[in-house]
């Protein structure tokens, strides 16, 4: 698998990601998935888990205040900011 089939294969996720309907609570599942992981990254006793857990955490915390669906269009919504 070449840079360019990875790109690729990421941007048809991408769009597809975007053209699929959003699920109610979806960005607080996310954010409750990655707060576990953060928790269970400060439990772990190897550097490996606590590296690994720390970034999914992280990315899925991230995913969930940024994403579609987010924390962001939701604290946008409920102060009446527009872009």
């Amino acid at each position: 698998m070449n840079s360019n089939d990875a790109k690729s294969w990421i941007n048809q996720a991408r769009k597809a990601d975007d053209q699929r309907p959003d699920l109610p609570g979806e960005h607080w599942a996310v954010m409750g998935a990655g707060l576990l992981l953060l928790l269970a990254a400060g439990r772990s006793r190897s550097f490996l888990g606590r590296t690994l857990a720390g970034a999914a955490g992280s990315a899925l915390l991230g995913r969930a205040a940024s994403g579609r669906g987010g924390l962001h269009r939701l604290v946008r919504a409920f102060t009446g900011a527009r872009r």
